[in-house]
């Protein structure tokens, strides 16, 4: 393989950042070029930081909108089962709603998240 074909492989990575190794061997082989995929792969300019934000990045940039829920079982001693409701807020680890119930359903469920979520007037 020549040294242009080397460069040219690097400027396409370069100028296409999010084009991969198959759609820049595709590209080549239009232009008469044949090399294998691994090849462009092995002389393509490497990334300096990953394309889009990590989960940590991710999770600091938006834990003031984040709230995660929990349905739970709670076995109590003379066995009876107990269901548990847990909503937490991510940005103060603060927890929202905490509501237990014998039968849980979908309109209670429904009604312990309009009271977290909708603004009382």
């Amino acid at each position: 393989m020549t040294v242009e074909i080397r460069q040219l492989i690097r400027q396409m990575s370069v100028a296409n950042p999010l084009w991969g190794a198959p759609r820049i061997h595709g590209e080549l082989l239009k232009l008469g070029i044949d090399v294998g995929q691994t090849t462009v792969a092995k002389y393509m300019a490497r990334g300096r930081r990953p394309p889009s934000q990590g989960w940590k990045t991710f999770l600091h940039n938006h834990a003031d909108g984040i709230a995660s829920m929990d349905l739970f079982v709670v076995p109590t001693i003379s066995f009876r089962l107990l269901y548990g409701l847990l909503i937490l807020h991510h940005d103060r680890r603060q927890i929202l709603l905490l509501g237990v119930t014998a039968h849980p359903t979908a309109e209670w469920i429904s009604r312990q998240l309009t009271e977290v979520c909708v603004p009382k007037t």
